[in-house]
């Protein structure tokens, strides 16, 4: 419950409602696929609820896997990230992808504009600089419940989607300056100005690690004669990245034993395992990811030993026997036999054999 987030029911609750309604700026795929060899009672029962568009059927192969990835995600992801082994038994996918244009596109800046005290100022030619009159584009100071004081960028793309920037003093560690990007993304979705923002004329003038705030006289019409402005300078930017999903806090292990437990499987070893990429430009966003989850069983261990084998010739009279047997037979302990069952209706000492044709 604690990786879900939510009651496990909940989560699939929610989770069948976004499969069966995607949204138009984010294409979604998912997947279960099996050997026949663990349809279980349990598994059918698990498939029997699943939403119509989640794709079923037998493990495909890895050129299938290649396609089915770079269909759900645009084209942005071309290689499954898990390759389908002999022993694979189970497969399940997600993909998430969207490409879309800014409602009012980037200006370029000179990479220099990232501030004398950042390692990318002499490495960038070019920066991009939110346009004038910020249309599109959301910026302010935020107050973070983990990393303190927050530069914010908001860039609003064309039919709804939106990309929130987040940046803290240097040293702040990454997993707070993420949890309070996400905090302040999802508050500022539900209404701008619902996050803890602070007033410029709250903060010191002059340059500081993020941002340089100054000070000039203007002709107002705002009751408390203050106007508040800010504009924002960042690297455009892509990234590729390979993640090994198998930790409990991501509750892959657990999943697992769910899984196993499903199949039937008593023994058993997990996979799950997440590509991504985006990429940030002055024109529009594009992201895809692919997380993957697969189940294998182990081949059986060998050790040396010996092998004998014999090869029984009937080359002289020997006798033969026709007995009624029941269905089922030869296997132990046959549940159901038939009042026949044992009894000889045929016997005969063969000793004129025939000539063996492959006609007859």
């Amino acid at each position: 419950m604690k990786a879900l987030g939510a009651e496990p029911d909940e989560a699939a609750q929610f989770s069948s409602t976004l499969v069966a309604s995607p949204h138009p700026l984010v294409g979604c795929g998912a997947a279960m696929w099996n050997e026949p060899s663990v349809n279980t009672k349990g598994l059918s029962s698990w498939k029997s609820t699943l939403p119509e568009q989640v794709e079923t059927g037998d493990i495909p192969t890895k050129a299938s896997l290649d396609k089915w990835a770079d269909r759900h995600t645009l084209g942005l992801i071309r290689s499954f990230p898990i390759d389908p082994s002999p022993d694979l038994v189970f497969l399940m996918a997600t993909a998430l992808a969207t490409k879309v244009s800014w409602a009012e596109p980037f200006m370029l800046a000179p990479g220099s504009a990232l501030g004398a005290s950042s390692p990318w100022s002499t490495d960038l030619q070019q920066a991009l600089r939110t346009p004038p009159y910020n249309h599109g584009h959301v910026q302010f100071i935020a107050e973070g419940a983990r990393s303190g004081l927050l530069g914010v960028h908001i860039a609003k793309a064309r039919d709804g989607l939106a990309v929130c920037s987040a940046i803290a003093e240097p040293g702040v560690p990454a997993a707070d300056v993420l949890a309070d990007a996400h905090a302040v993304a999802l508050a500022e979705a539900q209404r701008i100005g619902s996050s803890q923002r602070r007033s410029l004329f709250e903060l010191p003038l002059g340059d500081g690690p993020v941002w340089t705030i100054t000070e000039e006289p203007v002709q107002t019409v705002s009751p408390d004669r203050r106007e508040e402005s800010c504009q924002s300078v960042l690297p455009a930017w892509s990234i590729e990245s390979k993640h090994d999903l198998g930790v409990a806090e991501l509750g892959f292990p657990a999943a697992a034993e769910a899984v196993g437990h499903a199949l039937e499987l008593t023994s058993y070893r997990y996979e799950a395992r997440q590509s991504a990429i985006a990429r940030y430009s002055r024109l529009g966003f594009e992201a895809a990811a692919i997380s993957a989850f697969g189940i294998a069983v182990s081949a059986p261990t060998t050790r040396p030993g010996l092998r004998r084998s014999a090869e029984l010739r009937f080359g002289h009279p020997f006798a033969a026997v026709a007995v009624v047997v029941s269905s089922g037979w030869p296997a132990i302990g046959v549940a159901e036999q038939h009042p026949w069952h044992g009894l000889p209706v045929f016997s005969a000492w063969i000793k004129e054999p025939s000539e063996a044709e492959e006609a007859g």
